[in-house]
């Protein structure tokens, strides 16, 4: 893998599977962590032959926190980059213990943050998942 694809964020990366969305929430042996405004909940399966990305991420901000979707859209902007930049870590981990994480990330508070305060609250999101694999 280029040093270029392992910092992109690709269609492979998402989650669109209706299947793979309704086994997170519906506890289907779905785990949940929190650092406010961020919570995160994640699946872990074992590796196919037929999915190439070890973690895929789904993004979630709802209305009832932003009317406005140019501050969703914000937020979601910010989640996403602060994924891209922390998911070397994660990608090994579950690389290396042939596993795939399927992870998706929502937003509880209704006040934007800063892109900082995201990445941080991100980075400690990551590495505790990391620890319970």
């Amino acid at each position: 893998m280029s040093a270029f694809k392992a910092l992109s964020l690709d269609k492979e990366e998402r989650i669109c599977s209706k299947k793979l969305i309704d086994d997170l929430f519906n506890g289907g042996g779905s785990h949940s962590i929190s650092a406010y405004p961020l919570r995160a909940v994640y699946l872990y399966r074992k590796a196919n032959s037929q999915e190439d990305s070890p973690v895929s991420i789904l993004v979630s901000v709802p209305k009832r926190c932003f009317k406005r979707a140019v501050k969703r859209n914000r937020v979601k902007r910010q989640i996403r980059e602060a994924y891209r930049r922390n998911k070397l870590g994660i990608r090994e981990k579950t690389t290396s213990k042939n596993q795939i994480l399927a992870l998706a990330f929502l937003w509880l508070d209704n006040k934007l943050c800063t892109s900082a305060e995201v990445e941080k609250k991100m980075k400690n999101l990551l590495e505790r998942i990391s620890e319970s694999l």
